[in-house]
């Protein structure tokens, strides 16, 4: 919100927002998560403004799956199409939508950049998060191997799938560790949180943040 009011954009938060019902959709229970998406097209379609978010995975969900839930010849099937129309992930909507990549950031730290599997195979954005990371001063970027693995969380996968994914993190958390890094960045909660635990369970000092959270940083410590 901070940062879109510093662009001199107006933010609008709708307090009965929920969920976008990406994990009943996951799950198979798609009569529900019917019902949680029909409230998030009444709510979102109270306006025509853009719609913004910091997860990629709930993007991806409104953008590629409502229209699994909303065929033609439903009464949310046009509503639907304009929705999703209109739907960003964060980055995504400052470098194609609003075309800024420098935000007069400044991170003085070494980080290293995660992208989160929707995000990158749902919405096809890499490049974005890397134009605004390049647009920060004094942030110093080092690679990561094998970034495009996934981090093992997988939403309900790492429930169903607990062990297959513990593996996955731990080998996540290796190569994050091998980059000698302060901070490693994602754009999704869900890896957030699961990278934040391995990188606690392994005894680590770095920190996993929301890119966001960097863009609005000014220069001091987090």
């Amino acid at each position: 919100m901070k940062i879109l009011q510093r662009l001199d954009i107006e933010p609008i938060f709708l307090p009965n927002q929920t969920c976008c019902g990406q994990p009943l959709f996951n799950s198979g229970f798609k009569n529900q998560a019917k019902l949680i998406a029909t409230e998030f097209l009444k709510t979102f379609g109270v306006n025509d403004y853009p719609i913004v978010s910091p997860s990629g995975s709930c993007v991806d969900m409104v953008v590629h799956h409502y229209h699994e839930l909303f065929p033609a010849g439903t009464p949310e099937h046009d509503l639907c199409k304009d929705i999703t129309s209109r739907t960003y992930e964060f980055s995504q909507f400052l470098v194609n939508f609003i075309k800024i990549t420098d935000l007069g950031a400044s991170f003085p730290h070494k980080v290293t950049y995660h992208p989160s599997c929707h995000l990158l195979r749902g919405l096809g954005v890499n490049q974005e998060v890397y134009q605004l990371l390049n647009g920060v001063r004094n942030l110093q970027l080092i690679p990561l191997p094998e970034a495009e693995t996934c981090c093992g969380f997988g939403g309900v996968f790492s429930v169903v799938y607990p062990d297959v994914s513990r593996k996955m993190m731990n080998n996540k958390i290796k190569n994050i560790l091998s980059t000698d890094v302060e901070y490693v960045i994602a754009n999704d909660a869900g890896c957030l949180m699961n990278i934040s635990g391995g990188l606690s369970k392994a005894g680590s000092s770095v920190k996993a943040i929301h890119l966001i959270e960097v863009l609005a940083s000014t220069g001091g410590d987090q």
